[in-house]
């Protein structure tokens, strides 16, 4: 890569360098050990940075997940000091070459990563990183949120086609205290919220925040909590993977020593009966992962024990937004959250008819998944009364 150079007078005339841009592409595997500290350096400088693009996360992601030649690691600095990276994977997809963001499915939210003070400039120098690396059709990064990088300054900056399609609903509350915000709720929802909360007070549990040397053993913990409040129901099946509970205890460890992570334990006479991971970005913090004991919910209401730690926690770090990821799962609505929609990103690189193929898939299926999504109850109805039938399938 060529390094991009700026020169600026200098009072006597003589031209002097004032900065210089240059461009690393790495793909061996070390890679993401190696940028420790830069990377965690310019996540504290991105405004938009979700804990998803902690290097943390996106580490453990590669050491578990990662195959050998696939990583492609676009890191930009000024004055060697790193301003924008892009941490991403080589796949086949429909006979296309297609950048992913490494992280995948794990991850509720994609992006890159840019120095807030200089947003526009890194953003560009960036696209035009991405252009030189050869060896693929099209950067597809299907979660990002409203005003990602990704999604604003880098598609903007982008020379060929871009397209941003509508991706996963999320909820978000804003970061308050939880009493303020059951007050602010309709007047029947409100009292049964505050039944439910002085409920929960009633049953005295002990609540602490884990440390990081107690990750490994914690993430266990909540991980077979987790197993056994999805028992006889249908549970993600990648939760109950040994390479889930590898990533996720080596990412939980280094979050929470990085300040990116807190994981609630939650204990009843002595006894462990919840537990729940929450991560955190520069403005908001996640709901990422929970388990708990299937007699609890005689006791207590779940989503409201979370709550009342989730949402403290992002008042302390002074985040703006406590975001319950994605899925609108109908206990997530009686908080009357606010609506995020996600976008996927699509970055074409120009004269590549594959790349606009795949493009133009991705933008029929979402439309036929929406278009299924507003004639399902009609769908429903339908199906329900055709089994009242007699003989009805």
């Amino acid at each position: 890569m060529n390094p991009l150079s700026a020169v600026d007078p200098a009072p006597t005339g003589v031209p002097r360098p004032v900065s210089a841009w240059s461009v690393e592409v790495r793909r061996d595997d070390t890679a993401l050990a190696e940028i420790r500290t830069e990377w965690n350096d310019l996540f504290r400088r991105c405004a938009t940075a979700t804990p998803f693009q902690a290097h943390a996360w996106i580490a453990s992601w590669w050491h578990t997940y990662g195959r050998p030649g696939r990583l492609r690691l676009i890191l930009v600095r000024l004055d060697g000091r790193l301003v924008a990276a892009a941490a991403l994977l080589r796949q086949r997809r429909w006979l296309c070459s297609v950048l992913t963001p490494v992280g995948g499915d794990l991850s509720d939210f994609a992006d890159v990563l840019v120095d807030e003070a200089l947003a526009e400039p890194a953003a560009r120098a960036l696209a035009d990183a991405l252009a030189q690396v050869s060896g693929w059709q099209v950067v597809d990064l299907p979660e990002t949120r409203p005003g990602s990088v990704a999604g604003t300054l880098l598609a903007e900056a982008w020379r060929g086609r871009h397209h941003l399609v509508p991706a996963s609903l999320c909820l978000e509350l804003p970061a308050r205290d939880l009493d303020d915000l059951v007050a602010d709720l309709p007047g029947h929802t409100r009292k049964t919220v505050r039944r439910r909360v002085n409920q929960l007070r009633r049953l005295g549990l002990d609540v602490r925040a884990v440390t990081a040397d107690e990750a490994g053993r914690a993430v266990g913990d909540l991980l077979a909590l987790h197993a056994r409040q999805w028992q006889g129901r249908q549970v993600n099946p990648e939760h109950v993977r040994a390479e889930f509970a590898r990533h996720l205890g080596a990412a939980t460890r280094e979050m929470i020593a990085d300040g990116q992570a807190e994981l609630f334990e939650y204990r009843l006479d002595g006894q462990l009966v919840a537990s729940s991971l929450a991560v955190v970005g520069r403005d908001l913090v996640g709901g990422y992962l929970y388990g708990a004991e299937p007699d609890l919910r005689d006791r207590a209401d779940i989503t409201t024990l979370l709550l009342s730690d989730t949402l403290p926690l992002a008042v302390r770090r002074s985040c703006a937004t406590m975001s319950m990821l994605r899925g609108a799962e109908p206990y997530k609505l009686r908080w009357r959250p606010v609506e995020s929609v996600n976008q996927r990103v699509l970055l074409v690189r120009g004269g590549s008819p594959r790349a606009r193929l795949y493009a133009a898939g991705v933008r029929t299926r979402r439309a036929a998944v929406l278009l299924a999504k507003r004639h399902l109850p009609g769908l429903r109805a339908l199906r329900d009364r055709l089994r009242r039938r007699p003989g009805g399938g």
